[in-house]
């Protein structure tokens, strides 16, 4: 039971970083298909800071400077789909589209050229951080607690303060439901969502290096993130673009996820005639019929995916 919690809490905070990333950038106008590759480039941010930095360096100097490259690489990488889409109005769905094939190939041809780098003998694209992650984690009575999952719960309760009781988070809101409206009062539409989709960048760029870390010490950045950035898409429907609403679906999403690392430990689902594999598959099957029962209710802000023109009124 302890286990199932332990990566129950983990994997419900990588959805819901990811997912909250997800709804500044929306809020603000921007649909942010690119969260899978966000999250494959801020995975490779951290992996790296791990690989290089000597593992005698002290644990919290160890997290912070993991976190910042994470959130660093996170942000760069976001400010493709803000040129694309605020500068250039380019369609939002496949530059994100885009960014997801270009974020994966990109950290795989990377770590296998710096692998080959240090041996012509290692093509691999695996980066290993067996000591390095172990400043991560505090043992707690056989509960195996994670630095990230205390990130993840600030994340949350900062993302509720910000979009709902300061003047930026409200002014975001305005621009992704009205932006001609904000843009009336003086609200540069413009900066605001730029700044919407770099915060989106942040938290999927730290949702990456959550999920690598998660449950092995080693990372192969061929196999992607497993389909999470989609994942933390539909926790992020489901759970109407609200912080705290998205935070119980990353914990209903994360349940079935865990399940796949644990089913063996409980008797009576060891015993059920189930494979494996579907066990694997339980939280893409939850968000296909979840999403199919609530899609129809879901409330997005108005003027998500819709370029911004400053002459139309």
């Amino acid at each position: 039971m302890i286990l199932l919690l332990q990566y129950t809490l983990i994997f419900a905070s990588v959805l819901m970083l990811v997912a909250l990333g997800g709804c500044f950038s929306e809020h603000s106008g921007i649909i942010n298909i690119g969260l899978e590759g966000i999250m494959v480039l801020g995975a490779l941010g951290g992996a790296l800071v791990m690989k290089f930095m000597p593992a005698d360096v002290p644990a919290v100097v160890m997290i912070v400077s993991v976190t910042l490259a994470a959130v660093a690489f996170g942000m760069v990488f976001s400010l493709l789909l803000a040129v694309a889409a605020v500068n250039f109005k380019a369609d939002q769905t496949l530059v994100g589209s885009a960014m997801n094939l270009l974020g994966m190939a990109g950290a795989t041809v990377l770590v296998k050229a710096m692998n080959t780098a240090e041996s012509v003998d290692n093509v691999s694209s695996t980066i290993q951080y067996i000591d390095a992650k172990k400043a991560f984690l505090v043992n707690i009575g056989g509960f195996e607690f994670n630095w990230f999952m205390f990130m993840a719960a600030v994340a949350l309760v900062v993302s509720y303060v910000v979009l709902y009781k300061t003047r930026f988070g409200l002014r975001l809101m305005a621009c992704g439901e009205h932006p001609q409206a904000a843009d009336s009062v003086g609200i540069n539409v413009y900066k605001m969502r730029y700044a919407g989709v770099l915060i989106s960048g942040a938290l999927g760029g730290l949702g990456g290096i959550v999920y690598i870390t998660a449950g092995v010490s080693e990372w192969k950045f061929e196999n992607g993130v497993a389909g999470f950035g989609f994942l933390a898409l539909a926790v992020m429907i489901f759970g109407q673009w609200k912080p705290t609403r998205i935070a119980l679906a990353a914990l209903l999403f994360g349940l079935f996820r865990a399940l796949s690392n644990v089913y063996t430990g409980f008797d009576f689902l060891a015993a059920l005639p189930i494979p494996s594999p579907l066990y694997n598959m339980l939280p893409y099957i939850i968000s296909l019929v979840v999403l199919a029962f609530t899609s129809q209710k879901s409330r997005a802000p108005k003027a998500e995916g819709i370029p911004y023109d400053k002459g139309q009124r």
